[in-house]
């Protein structure tokens, strides 16, 4: 694994349902802590290539690494870099969000004692130390996500995914949600996948990619997608409006 290997790197990605082309030639890069915004209507093909990074879908067509590792031929090596939150939800609410944690550290191996402080850590990063304890089900749709993301940091991850974190969430909880991740990358240099529909939540100096139908339509820093006086808006409006072309 080289040390100047991307955290992620997507390389002519494509997948089929059938005779349904999903993806078709997808590269998307995204660099050593930076947050990288993936743009799309529904249907783009956000959640499918999401499933593909996470093996979730078999891809036979294109190349995906993580940090340097193949996920083809070091699988294990790959994901054990990798965190996700899914747009579903995916706690078991009838247990406590400690029992939620712990279940998700046993799975990668990590040792009671150990998790335990993991988890504390965690849990303090997001806001609710205070519900350790309390059933999943209690809780708000926000702090159901913030726990989600607490899970997801559990084995110290490098790369996180987040597959339309913020729909459904009211304005605050939103912003609460987008200033936990970017403090992650500021302070402690994760690398982001945020895949969203939302633009307030991109910054102009974040980088951008714009999917469509399939394909990359655009791509570079968020503010500078757009033509004269566009804003990032308007720019996605028309590029998801124009014949899909694939942007260089």
């Amino acid at each position: 694994m080289s040390e100047a290997a991307p955290a992620l790197e997507v390389a002519h990605v494509s997948h089929s349902f059938g005779a349904r082309v999903a993806l078709s030639d997808v590269s998307i890069t995204v660099g050593r802590g930076r947050f990288v915004a993936l743009l799309g209507p529904n249907g783009a093909g956000k959640t499918t290539l999401f499933s593909l990074i996470t093996r979730l879908y078999n891809n036979r067509h294109g190349r995906v690494a993580i940090f340097g590792h193949p996920l083809d031929r070091e699988p294990s090596r790959a994901l054990a870099r990798l965190g996700v939150v899914f747009q579903a939800r995916t706690l078991d609410t009838d247990l406590t969000v400690a029992q939620n944690l712990l279940y998700h550290a046993a799975l990668h191996g990590i040792p009671r004692a150990a998790a335990k402080a993991r988890i504390a850590v965690l849990l303090d990063r997001v806001g609710l130390a205070d519900r350790c304890a309390d059933k999943v089900r209690t809780l708000s749709g926000g702090q159901s996500r913030r726990i989600e993301i607490a899970r997801a940091l559990v084995h110290h991850p490098s790369l996180l995914l987040l597959d339309e974190p913020t729909v459904g969430l009211d304005l605050e909880s939103r912003a609460d949600i987008v200033a936990i991740i970017r403090a992650l990358v500021r302070e402690e240099g994760l690398s982001v996948l945020w895949a969203t529909h939302i633009f307030e939540e991109i910054a102009a100096d974040d980088d951008a990619v714009v999917l469509h139908r399939g394909r990359i339509v655009a791509r570079g820093r968020a503010g500078g997608i757009g033509e004269a006086d566009e804003t990032l808006a308007d720019a996605f409006r028309r590029l998801v409006a124009e014949p899909v072309r694939a942007a260089a």
